[in-house]
């Protein structure tokens, strides 16, 4: 390749991936003033959405426009916008397999507003952490595969635990379908953020309120209980001390019991180019998972699963296997005493 054309070939990927950028943070915009909602099932002209959202007609026609322009929307000759149901369903329906607006859009709220703060963390090595937590917990990133999978993945693959500990439990999407799961189980949901597990007791079901309990506290000092399955879901990339919370499992988790981890599907080794995965999990990996871990041995997004095993095997467990269920973005996986 000549170097005129590697100029025109990185200028073309440039101008897509900023296309894209805007594009993400337009749809935001559609999510947060719920203007996806309003047009949900009922077309609209800028006036009418305008008034059924609250906002202003000039800024509600530039934005029907634009989404129009971008294939989102339908417009017809009379300039009356739609949202077609399926785009419904993968932007407002938490049930629906296709659901991407916890991933694909609200973390744009969280992460832009905080480049500034993340430049500067790049300079000097500091952490960048507390800072996203209201974004992402009120995102509620996995809530929907949750619901959708957690029962199908450990059916099969756990035998019925009557006690049940939820490390890095967020707003507690996770211990509430484990509850679901294990009709006769307890589960004690965990988190170092007071926000997040307010949140999760304000939010917690009648189905499961007489045994489900959330807990402020940091998983690496846990001690005394003992439970016969611990989960820690999506969250071990992004702590400060990985082995130190793996530990914490080791001590948590009875003999006969086991621990389950659900992790980014990472390749086994770094190769280059990156498919669209590794790519993604490397640009969540710069802009959230390692700073929200830099004030100690932070792994970021890309934990491979050599580098997982050996971070098990450093904590006391003997072994360490993948198992069937995850999805396209995760792994799930066993640990043993």
């Amino acid at each position: 390749m000549t170097v005129g054309t590697a100029d025109s070939a990185l200028a073309g990927q440039l101008f897509a991936a900023a296309l894209s950028c805007a594009e993400l943070m337009t749809d935001f915009l559609g999510l947060e003033l719920g203007l996806y909602a309003a047009l949900a099932g009922r077309p609209a002209t800028s006036s009418a959405l305008a008034d059924r959202a609250g906002i202003h007609e000039r800024y509600a026609r530039e934005w029907l426009e634009q989404q129009a322009c971008s294939g989102i929307l339908q417009v017809d000759e009379r300039r009356t916008f739609s949202l077609p149901d399926g785009h419904a369903r993968a932007l407002l329906d938490p049930d629906s397999p296709h659901y991407s607006a916890p991933l694909a859009l609200l973390p744009v709220g969280a992460i832009t507003g905080l480049l500034p703060r993340l430049a500067a963390a790049f300079r000097t090595g500091t952490p960048v952490a507390g800072e996203y937590f209201a974004g992402f917990h009120g995102a509620g990133l996995n809530g929907a595969l949750y619901r959708r999978e957690l029962g199908g993945w450990l059916a099969g693959q756990v035998h019925e635990p009557l006690r049940i500990a939820d490390l890095a439990c967020g707003s507690g999407d996770s211990t509430v379908e484990l509850a679901r799961a294990f009709p006769d189980a307890r589960v004690d949901g965990f988190d170092t953020d007071p926000a997040a597990v307010a949140a999760a007791r304000t939010g917690l079901p009648d189905d499961v309120a007489g045994r489900v309990r959330f807990v402020a506290a940091d998983v690496a000092g846990l001690a005394g209980d003992r439970y016969d399955l611990v989960c820690v879901f999506d969250a071990l990339h992004d702590m400060a001390d990985p082995v130190g919370a793996l530990r914490a499992c080791h001590r948590l988790v009875t003999d006969e019991g086991c621990v389950l981890l659900l992790e980014p599907r990472a390749r086994d080794r770094f190769t280059v180019p990156g498919d669209p995965l590794e790519r993604f999990l490397y640009a969540c990996s710069v802009l959230h998972c390692l700073p929200s871990g830099m004030s100690g041995d932070a792994t970021g997004a890309v934990l491979r699963p050599p580098v997982l095993r050996g971070l098990a095997a450093r904590a006391g467990f003997s072994a360490l296997r993948p198992l069937p269920g995850g999805s396209r973005f995760h792994r799930l996986y066993r640990l043993d005493r």
